[in-house]
């Protein structure tokens, strides 16, 4: 991946307020690269440790397993409350 990619990216995420999320896809649609949430995922993975990650949720709005503790209880903190687990369908 270049750099002007990465730097969208990274944009798009440090733009998203607190109390608020967005998803996978629809940052890597605002970033110009629509259709590369994977991408976008391996980015926060590799990269975003100083950004607000944990805003970002899966599609259907659930948390990565791997990281669903601590981005649940991120998000919680913000105000952003996981119903069984996932993000409320009037949210995000």
């Amino acid at each position: 991946m270049d750099e002007e990619t990465l730097e969208r990216v990274r944009a798009v995420v440090a733009a998203i307020p607190p109390g608020a999320t967005s998803t996978y896809g629809r940052v890597a649609a605002d970033a110009g690269i629509p259709g590369r949430a994977r991408l976008v995922g391996r980015i926060l993975a590799e990269d975003g440790h100083d950004l607000p990650w944990h805003r970002v949720l899966r599609a259907d709005g659930t948390c990565a397993p791997h990281i669903a503790q601590e981005q649940s209880a991120r998000l919680r903190a913000e105000g952003v409350l996981l119903v069984d687990g996932r993000l409320p369908r009037d949210r995000g």
